[in-house]
């Protein structure tokens, strides 16, 4: 079990040792190498998903989410995830009492991470485990909490419809990003009309099958840069003929706003 140590000692990077820490925010550093898969679990406490350096990527029942360098992803608590790391990771796990974060959302979302929530979560770490809810450490993760409510949410993630016949498309589109296959020719593969197909995707997702498809493409491409691949090799894996083509498109689903480490 987690233990109170000086503020200069190395603190445990075991998530469980932060799960019954009696703060509302308890902060845990930690360095992936490239490659790294974690078999889907929960956590009782909510966690916010914080890549400092590199990209991950976070799955559950209901969707992917991309987390590049200077985002984080909001997970509630009790909920099954999965994550793997694209290249090297370096990121700071903040674990959220749920008494504390009742009125946050219900579901996983990926939100640009602020300057000051950036450091206030650094200031945290930096404090004892046990920090004096009275002093410092209890006004930075007040000042967490509070960055982490007001965050808006960003494009990085890949809704995941209920409906067998249109989730067996999205994960096929997943596997093969760069697929030409139109949508008449997705809808015969999964039993269906084109009809039932677009409304499905709309009903289910909120977005069209080919802005879905559009993100879908998006999120390997910035998984695949972040491993080191060229653009070009990028682009093409993907489903591009030019890297400029990817980059607008990148452009237009992150809303002209793309993370630093897009292509």
């Amino acid at each position: 079990m987690l233990t109170e140590a000086p503020v200069a000692a190395k603190r445990s990077t075991e998530a469980a040792d932060y799960q019954d820490v009696p703060r509302p925010v308890a902060v845990m550093p930690k360095t992936y190498a490239a490659g790294m898969h974690l078999a889907r679990h929960f956590h009782p406490r909510a966690q916010l998903l914080y890549a400092t350096t590199g990209l991950m990527m976070a799955f559950a029942e209901d969707g992917t989410w991309v987390v590049p360098e200077g985002h984080a992803l909001w997970i509630p608590p009790r909920l099954p995830h999965a994550v793997a790391t694209h290249g090297a990771v370096s990121m700071c796990s903040a674990y959220l009492d749920p008494a504390a974060v009742r009125s946050f959302p219900a579901s996983c979302r990926v939100i640009a991470v602020s300057r000051l929530l950036a450091s206030a979560l650094t200031a945290l770490a930096e404090e004892p485990v046990l920090y004096a809810e009275d002093g410092r450490g209890g006004h930075l993760a007040a000042l967490v909490l509070d960055e982490i409510g007001r965050a808006p949410a960003t494009p990085l993630a890949l809704p995941l419809p209920r409906d067998a016949r249109l989730r067996r498309v999205c994960l096929e589109l997943i596997e093969n990003p760069a697929s030409e296959d139109d949508l008449d020719a997705w809808a015969d593969r999964a039993g269906a009309s084109r009809r039932t197909l677009t409304r499905g995707f709309r009903a289910e997702t909120g977005l069209s099958f080919g802005d879905w498809r559009a993100r879908a493409r998006v999120i390997r491409a910035l998984a695949l840069a972040a491993e080191g691949r060229p653009p070009r090799v990028v682009a093409a894996a993907v489903g591009y003929r030019s890297v400029q083509t990817l980059r607008l498109t990148v452009a237009r689903v992150l809303d002209a706003h793309p993370p630093r480490s897009a292509t």
